[in-house]
């Protein structure tokens, strides 16, 4: 199973520019998603799709994401906003106010969760939302299930991107994790970074964004001192690709760009090849 996942799209960043920046760079991510081989199984769009909640961005991105082949799912980040997004998106499963709901595929089931607090640049995790995770995990407790967020319930290392492990969301999505067997990774967005870790037992992935990324800076940072670090840089639009194997959930990044070929498969190679893969097993 093939999953690809896009995050931190901020349509509308420029209003009143449809081709806004942001814009050609989802499309171009997009254009390459759907020209893949083998084409992902579905698209997961993991929150902040749009920059300031309005909807004439949430029209242009039902827009931009219209022709994809392959079905597209959405989790919603801080700068989305509920309301808006069900005017525009009517078939959007919410549940109990949040955008929860799961999707059932074989081999993999995947949860997705609501982790906007509106108003709050952070994550969050209520005792509602929770309790309805825990019904989800607890129905199909032997099937290989995949949790879908927009925040990564991690601290990062980027001190002005960092969730507190203390947030009290944090520790009531651990304890609906803590002791499952059958969850085989977290899939976030919000850093506008490739990063991965272990956190409560299993693999937390968070996807590069399709609008410009984070600058990957670690030192301490002072609010009251600008000390004109790089913020935001622009790299090339990112995207995910999950793959899993029916054992583990292996997740490859990559960027939206002309990359330079520095070897193709010919006859000059061909020798090569067939040696590697003669050492699989079953392979003689």
């Amino acid at each position: 199973m093939l999953i690809a996942q896009v995050t931190d799209i901020h349509l509308g960043f420029e209003p009143d520019s449809p081709g806004e920046f942001n814009r050609q760079r989802l499309d171009r991510v997009l254009e390459e998603l759907a020209a893949m081989e083998p084409r992902p199984d579905l698209l997961l769009a993991t929150g902040d799709l749009i920059d300031r909640g309005d909807r004439e961005s949430y029209e242009r991105l039902r827009e931009a994401f219209a022709d994809m082949p392959f079905p597209v799912h959405y989790a919603l980040g801080n700068h989305d906003d509920r309301a808006t997004f069900a005017e525009v998106f009517p078939a959007a499963r919410f549940d109990g106010g949040f955008l929860q709901y799961v999707i059932d595929t074989d081999p993999l089931r995947l949860i997705v969760l609501d982790t906007l607090e509106e108003g709050r640049h952070g994550g969050a995790f209520c005792e509602a939302r929770a309790a309805w995770l825990n019904a989800r995990l607890d129905e199909a407790s032997d099937v290989r299930t995949l949790i879908v967020q927009h925040h990564p319930p991690v601290e990062v290392g980027i001190p002005w991107m960092n969730t507190d492990p203390a947030e009290p969301w944090v520790e009531r999505l651990g304890a609906c994790l803590r002791g499952r067997t059958n969850v085989v990774g977290i899939v976030c967005g919000h850093i506008h970074r490739a990063i991965t870790t272990v956190w409560e037992g299993t693999i937390v992935a968070t996807c590069p964004s399709t609008a410009p990324q984070v600058a990957l800076d670690l030192r301490a940072i002072d609010p009251d001192v600008p000390d004109q670090r790089s913020l935001i840089i622009a790299d090339p639009p990112g995207y995910a690709l999950h793959w899993f194997n029916g054992r583990e959930l292996i997740t490859h990044w990559d960027t939206a760009e002309d990359h330079q070929v520095l070897a193709r498969y010919d006859a000059n190679l061909q020798g090569m090849i067939q040696h590697m893969l003669a050492e699989r097993p079953g392979s003689d």
